[in-house]
């Protein structure tokens, strides 16, 4: 096991990344909304909507953390850690409706209605300064993405992470940059040629970055709220402590399920050696359990069942 692999633990998913775009999401649509207000301008207007948008959204993050850290209940026994990705989920649908669709809608409508952008220096400048903010915004993501990925690709660790909420997040405000470099070109093309028609082509871009990246966190975050596997190491780990272990023979099978950012179920088979006595079997178990929960601390709910026979591994 590499050394150097990232520990996920339930106290390691803080919300301050959130806090963070919410506060930085509220100022750009403020300006993004004056300055729609003076330029007339269609793709501002989609980008003040995305912005305002995107605050509901990191609201509805902080809810799902806050939600998720509810202790274990009779109702709910393996406690409320997938609250964080039933509202990433919402996040995602709400990006595609709100955000993508009126885009686009506004765009269609402007593209048949062209109107000149007035102002451009309002625009030009709330832009810039949006920019700014959100490009701020993202870089920090992506060193808290860093932090957690520990020596995994960039790329694989937005495919494979279980970190729902910062992905959510990162998405929104990495396609918002994006988004804002489009409507800056659509604005001064349409200003500079005086056809409107550039503008509403900016709100289309905008509306279809919105889309893509909405389908993308609501695929990846769907896999996580219907019962993902959790991180690979932690069955690396199980088989490292099973070869120390003289008493257990062989690893019969092992599933485990993501309950939550940090937290994972495991369930396992194992095959012993014969003529144990239950003694010697119980503190077999307990030595497992200590040890994984251990080297991996998101393991959180460990069951382990002893066993002799192979033909019983299905």
């Amino acid at each position: 096991m590499d050394k150097n692999t990232k520990v996920h633990t339930k106290e390691n998913h803080g919300s301050g990344h959130i806090i963070q775009s919410l506060i930085v999401n509220m100022l750009i649509a403020v300006s993004k909304g004056v300055a729609a207000f003076m330029t007339g301008s269609g793709a501002m207007l989609a980008e003040t909507i995305h912005s305002s948008a995107d605050c509901a959204n990191q609201g509805l993050l902080l809810l799902g953390v806050k939600q998720a850290q509810q202790p274990a209940d009779d109702k709910h026994p393996f406690g409320y850690g997938k609250s964080v990705y039933f509202w990433s989920f919402m996040v995602a649908m709400l990006l595609f409706s709100i955000g993508g669709m009126f885009s686009i809608y506004e765009g269609i409508h402007k593209f048949n209605s062209p109107e000149p952008v007035e102002n451009i220096a309002w625009g030009i400048g709330v832009l810039v300064f949006a920019i700014a903010l959100e490009g701020y915004a993202t870089y920090s993501n992506i060193v808290e993405i860093n932090k957690r990925r520990g020596n995994g690709g960039f790329i694989n660790y937005l495919r494979n992470t279980k970190d729902s909420d910062l992905i959510v997040v990162f998405g929104e405000n990495g396609a918002a940059v994006f988004g804002l470099f489009l409507a800056l070109i659509a604005m001064m093309a349409t200003y500079y040629t005086g056809d409107g028609r550039y503008d509403a082509l900016g709100s289309l871009a905008i509306g279809v970055v919105l889309i893509l990246v909405a389908i993308f966190l609501a695929i990846e975050v769907k896999s996580l709220l219907i019962g993902e596997s959790a991180d690979p190491i932690i069955m690396h780990t199980i088989n490292d402590i099973i070869k120390k272990d003289s008493n257990i023979t062989e690893l019969i099978n092992c599933r485990t399920i993501q309950q939550g950012p940090g937290e994972v179920l495991v369930c396992v088979k194992i095959k012993c050696k014969p003529n144990l006595d239950t003694q010697t079997i119980s503190t077999l178990i307990n030595s497992f359990e200590t040890t994984l929960r251990a080297k991996r601390p998101e393991a959180k709910w460990i069951y382990v069942e002893p066993d002799l026979q192979e033909w019983k591994a299905g």
